[in-house]
């Protein structure tokens, strides 16, 4: 229950900054940066007797329709609902928080600063195994079925909406969105690091056996250990390679240098790590 109240909220906190980066940035300066609102923007300027809301379920209805095919029925749920709040807060900050006009004269720092709130909301959503809904669901299969990184695959999917805006509100437009594009996909990227920012830890130490306890006995982790010779003089050594978050790599490394002086430690940032205690295989 606890795991599933954590979860719970974290989609709210996600679908929040989402809806503020639609209500106080994008929607005062017109800006189609992709995601259903931008090709419902899109769609209503072709066709403007169905409004943009009518426009943004019937697109998100395709959408979800394919997300439960190629996801699984979970996914929808998590995402159906999460659709639903950001509309619900976009709508609440409407009523809380009227705008009229743009905060700014200045387009571009509106658009960087509302592209970084969202792409946060949208990494913590992510981090949930869920989606805004919109394109983050063609960006989710194309990264469970091909690999590509989520950040990337959201850019791929928002571009031709981001391209199709310069064709009909003109060049200056196009070129806010296409930047605005560019830059949620990098820090949805980013954010989604921070969650998972684990650490591969190589270690060879004189005390590999102190420090193998102290792996597995203290910070409840496994470790892999490899025969190595040095280069020099052919010497054998243990190699302990691990897995750590931040907490545990910083009390490993106060252990080791208190251990041995002259062990020799490369840490390596990880982009993504599959199976046993981390992410699932599928």
């Amino acid at each position: 229950m606890t795991k599933k109240l954590f979860t719970f909220l974290m989609m709210n906190l996600g679908a929040f900054f989402v809806a503020v980066n639609v209500h106080f940035f994008l929607s005062p300066n017109s800006l189609a940066t992709g995601g259903v609102s931008g090709m419902s923007i899109v769609l209503n300027s072709l066709f403007p007797g169905i409004s943009i809301g009518l426009f943004m379920i019937l697109v998100n209805i395709v959408l979800f329709i394919l997300g439960v095919i190629f996801l699984g029925f979970q996914f929808g749920a998590k995402t159906i609902y999460t659709s639903f709040a950001l509309s619900g807060y976009v709508w609440l900050l409407e009523l809380v928080a009227p705008i009229s006009a743009p905060l700014s004269d200045d387009i571009l720092i509106q658009l960087i600063i509302g592209q970084c709130i969202a792409a946060i909301g949208m990494g913590i959503v992510f981090h949930q195994r869920a989606s805004t809904g919109g394109t983050d669901i063609i960006a989710m299969i194309l990264n469970k079925y091909i690999k590509v990184e989520i950040g990337r695959a959201v850019l791929f999917s928002d571009l031709a909406v981001a391209l199709s805006s310069s064709l009909l509100f003109g060049p200056q437009a196009g070129m806010y969105a296409f930047f605005g594009v560019i830059l949620n996909g990098l820090m949805i990227d980013y954010t989604l690091q921070q969650f998972n920012a684990n650490k591969e830890v190589v270690i060879i130490s004189q005390k590999s056996a102190l420090i193998r306890m102290f792996i597995v006995g203290e910070l409840g982790r496994g470790a892999t250990i490899h025969t190595a010779k040095g280069a020099f003089n052919y010497e054998q050594k243990e190699v302990i390679t691990t897995i750590l978050g931040r907490k545990d790599l910083s009390r490993l490394k106060n252990f080791v240098g208190k251990q041995d002086e002259k062990a020799f430690i490369t840490v390596h940032n990880m982009n993504e790590i599959l199976g046993q205690n981390f992410k699932r295989l599928a």
